[in-house]
């Protein structure tokens, strides 16, 4: 089988990555000069040495170590579980129930050239797993990894317990059994190579017997993709084996899928992946404005492997088709079957998260001035129908510092709907091109026909009143909540502030011990259980002095995780508060690069896992030079 990338694809490719995108003591003074020597004797006893001298004056500062800020103090509860390679960042991180610590190093510098102990290079993505290590057994007192100093330890995975296995690099072919190699997305002619992704995200191990599972793991680029790779583990080594008879770039269909971010899986076995970036944010009317670079044409190519640009193509992209959360239904089958829930909104998604009731999601929106959306199913175990809200935040009266100030969350609903109603809305907007594109106005919902929605209007703004042409003068309905989720979320009142929030998390059986009481984690009885979640930059709408969230810019790009407790009784698995957990450093404006936030502390958190024992793990999306999987202990202020 022969696959092809054409020319507009490699420069489109080009054009989707720009889019993307301690100090030493100084040495001991010289020992004093000895006293003067007795005349030479018969090999008798030694005389006592001299006093030593005074101390020298402290030699210079050592250099900083790579990826970051002279030596400082570890923040307390941190431990540097491992570090990736240089320009990767840290994501996928997903444990399992039998302690196996999955994580990835997404696009790594393609100038690395160092090799691990088994010879792997990590110039390109790189999917893999802490062999030889149950996490969920590691001792509370850790000793962390060191921050890499050699070419060999910068160019590679370093850790602190166990042994990195790489288990799939981008564009392996596991001889033979993925011909057009993992990490590369096809066309719907399954043929034409689209896109060759070094971005790995989100990691989600559905095991199918003692040993064994499935392994999917999102491909962030545009088109978005996911692999599924059949795994056997070792029980006698702890080391694991891909089946290269069982290895798979999953079909997301006619349309496909953009940026498949961070995921989760849901309490029935399903994982949940998600898309986030290469819309226009906030500016719909962009998408098929001509003067402006989209990622229009590389869904185009996608759809259509002989167009070379979305107005050449059989179907121009449906933006509104795009930015859900989407459920692999069928997991274990030979061919499982995504299937996108436009229920639970559209917007820039990083990760959704159900709770063990299967029908509470929250779900982050990673964005500037983005918003904090929760989701109820009518029905537990099927997210294909219930209510979308939004969060309205109070701070804390009279603080402002990131490490005590929290918020009060109330829950603004939105609307209800299902699938199938939301899809018949989406099909609108099918046939809008780049020619019916007209300066100044909007072939897509606005701003006003979110505010004329909210405002309960009979009908659609005219396109004079600032409506979209599509539904001016249309009889009102629901859509712009499921379409434009955060305009009409800012619309009813809720807090559209939130900058690059992340990956938002729970532990399910702590969860549901401490919300129904039924005894699930071993030696503890868990009474509070947190839903935690990680903002990786402190900036924009959080700290501007306007709105609801009004913090000091103290923490800004180092970032942080906050958590919220779960409600019980009638309120079971709602929230109501947000708290701080753990900041980054003092942001040091006045200094580049990694030097800004330290490197002992946390930088720009990309997504966060909870253990079972109540620890968390959190991945680094920052700008060290070797980003941090850290482990992090909440109990140390408690």
């Amino acid at each position: 089988m022969t696959f092809q990338l054409n020319g507009k694809g490699r420069l489109m490719l080009a054009v989707i990555s720009a889019m993307m995108l301690a100090a030493c003591d100084g040495d001991d003074g010289k020992d004093g000069a000895q006293g003067p020597a007795g005349p030479q004797g018969p090999e008798g006893p030694q005389g006592p040495a001299g006093q030593d001298g005074a101390d020298g004056a402290d030699g210079s500062d050592g250099s900083n170590g790579s990826g970051g800020g002279s030596a400082s103090l570890m923040t307390p509860g941190l431990t540097r579980l491992a570090t990736v390679p240089a320009g990767a960042e840290v994501t996928g991180a997903y444990v399992t129930e039998q302690g196996d610590l999955f994580f990835n190093a997404q696009h790594p510098s393609d100038a690395n050239s160092a090799t691990d102990s088994e010879g792997k290079t990590f110039h390109t993505g790189t999917v893999g797993v802490l062999a030889g290590v149950n996490v969920n057994k590691l001792p509370k007192n850790l000793v962390s990894v060191g921050v890499p100093e050699t070419i060999q330890e910068r160019e590679t995975v370093q850790v602190a317990y166990g042994e990195y296995q790489v288990l799939a690099q981008t564009a392996d072919t596991f001889g033979g059994g993925l011909p057009e190699g993992i990490g590369n997305v096809m066309a719907t002619d399954g043929s034409t190579q689209v896109v060759s992704s070094d971005m790995p995200d989100f990691n989600a191990y559905i095991p199918t017997g003692d040993n064994e599972g499935y392994l999917f793991t999102n491909w962030e680029s545009i088109p978005g993709g996911m692999s599924r790779i059949k795994l056997n583990k070792d029980a006698s080594t702890g080391y694991w084996s891909v089946d290269s008879n069982d290895v798979q770039m999953l079909d997301f269909g006619t349309y496909g899928t953009i940026a498949n971010c961070f995921g989760s899986v849901s309490p029935w076995g399903t994982p949940l992946t998600s898309e986030e970036w290469g819309n226009q944010g906030d500016n719909t009317e962009e998408w098929n404005d001509p003067s402006q670079q989209t990622a229009r044409d590389m869904l185009a190519m996608y759809i259509d492997p002989t167009a070379t640009d979305a107005d050449g193509a059989s179907s121009f992209p449906n933006t509104y088709r795009y930015h859900y959360i989407v459920e692999i239904t069928e997991p274990t089958s030979d061919k499982p079957v995504p299937v996108k829930h436009y229920t639970m909104g559209r917007f820039e998604h990083e990760n959704s998260i159900v709770m063990p009731d299967s029908k509470t999601v929250y779900l982050s929106q990673d964005d500037t001035n983005g918003v904090f959306f929760k989701f109820v199913a009518d029905n537990a175990g099927d997210l294909s129908s219930g209510t979308l809200y939004g969060a309205k935040l109070t701070q804390d009266a009279g603080s402002f510092e990131p490490l005590t100030t929290g918020f009060d969350i109330e829950w603004i609903e939105l609307a209800h709907s299902d699938n199938a109603t939301i899809d018949g809305w989406i099909a609108d907007f099918d046939d809008i091109t780049t020619a019916d594109f007209v300066e100044g106005q909007s072939n897509y919902l606005t701003d006003a026909d979110a505010e004329a929605w909210a405002a309960g209007e009979a009908n659609y703004p005219s396109v004079a009143d600032g409506g979209g042409s599509t539904t001016a003068g249309m009889p009102m309905d629901d859509r712009i909540a499921f379409l434009e989720s955060r305009k009409a979320a800012r619309a009813k009142g809720a807090t559209a502030e939130w900058r690059k929030f992340e990956g938002i998390y729970v532990n399910h059986k702590r969860a549901e011990e401490a919300v129904e009481g039924t005894d699930l984690i071993e030696g503890e009885e868990v009474n509070q259980a947190y839903v935690y979640f990680a903002i990786a930059d402190m900036d924009n709408g959080m700290v501007d002095d306007e709105g609801d969230i009004q913090l000091t810019p103290r923490v800004k790009d180092c970032g942080g995780v906050y958590r919220m407790p779960l409600m019980t009784g009638a309120d079971a698995y709602d929230v109501s508060r947000i708290e701080p957990v753990v900041m980054g450093s003092t942001y040091r404006s006045s200094l580049d690069g990694a030097e800004r936030c330290d490197v002992n502390a946390l930088s720009q958190p990309d997504n966060v896992i909870v253990l079972e024992d109540g620890r968390i793990v959190i991945g680094e999306d920052g700008f060290q030079e070797n980003n941090t999987l850290w482990m992090y202990d909440p109990s140390v202020n408690e």
